[in-house]
């Protein structure tokens, strides 16, 4: 049993992203760019900066992690057979005549294959980043956690600086000031594979990605399939809010609590009073008609 789950998941580890695997990471990129409003009208009268967009969509992680590592933020130019395909698939998506392609991406099974393909990419992204990172600052934690998120989360970063430079951006939808759950959820990834990168956790490499895929995998299905915006961490967060930031909103309480007690008790006191000194006039007033 143990040599068959070694064999699955080294052989898990070696699948190789291309083609496949980036294709349904280019066609869930570029369909939620189609999926904005005035996206398709864009596109027809200004195809040059609707493909611009849309690579950076595809490319936003490496973009991202290049800027923060100081290397040209136009280096994904450099792979010729992804940028061609991902062009392609931003051709036939906006294109493609009776737009077959949107037609036949709007089937939840093909939805669903192509999400979950798009979840197992943001793995490899991960480590990439993180080994990446690491042949620059041997064993600096702390960049290697930076680049490993920015690998797999930064085109929601860029697609934001993009959006602004467009005017279509909004505070709310600040990744910055509100984290999304991929961004969350990649955050958590890269941590993870840092701190086993540094031999901080006891788990080899190829079990770590099998089993985090999964989780991604899980949950983004799951998300679809029940219509869900995210599947909440709110639970996870509150605990380790509590535990990190929570000493000085409990002890507030408490002092709250024992001014409020110790009011309500002095205010008890003065009511009784007046009550008191009331009854003996009446029993003076009564004493002096029976006199």
């Amino acid at each position: 049993m143990d040599s068959s789950w070694e064999d699955l998941t080294l052989a898990f580890s070696r699948t190789s992203m291309f083609p496949f695997f980036d294709i349904a990471h280019y066609l869930v990129s570029v369909m939620a760019l189609k999926h904005r409003p005035g996206a398709v009208e864009g596109a027809w009268k200004n195809p040059f900066s609707s493909w611009f967009t849309a690579m950076l969509h595809c490319f936003g992680g490496g973009i991202l992690s290049c800027i923060l590592l100081a290397e040209p933020p136009l280096r994904f130019f450099a792979n010729h057979t992804n940028v061609l395909l991902a062009s392609s698939i931003w051709y036939i998506i906006f294109f493609c005549p009776w737009d077959l392609i949107s037609q036949g991406y709007s089937f939840l099974p093909v939805q669903l294959l192509a999400a979950g393909m798009k979840e197992v990419t943001r793995t490899w992204k991960i480590i990439g980043g993180i080994t990446h990172a690491n042949s620059y600052y041997k064993n600096g934690w702390l960049v290697m956690i930076a680049i490993g998120w920015a690998q797999g989360a930064g085109g929601i970063i860029i697609t934001n600086f993009e959006q602004l430079l467009k005017g279509d951006w909004k505070p709310e939808g600040n990744e910055w000031l509100k984290m999304s759950y991929p961004s969350k959820v990649t955050l958590l990834g890269s941590l993870i594979f840092t701190f086993q990168h540094t031999k901080h956790l006891t788990i080899s490499k190829h079990n770590l990605m099998f089993l985090y895929t999964i989780f991604l995998v899980t949950t983004k299905i799951t998300m679809m399939i029940t219509e869900t915006s995210s599947v909440t961490l709110a639970p996870f967060e509150d605990i380790l809010s509590r535990m990190l930031f929570g000493w000085q909103h409990q002890f507030s309480l408490c002092e709250k609590k024992c001014g409020a007690k110790s009011s309500s008790n002095g205010t008890g006191s003065s009511v009784s009073k007046p009550i008191t000194d009331g009854s003996d006039d009446v029993k003076r007033k009564h004493s002096k008609k029976t006199e």
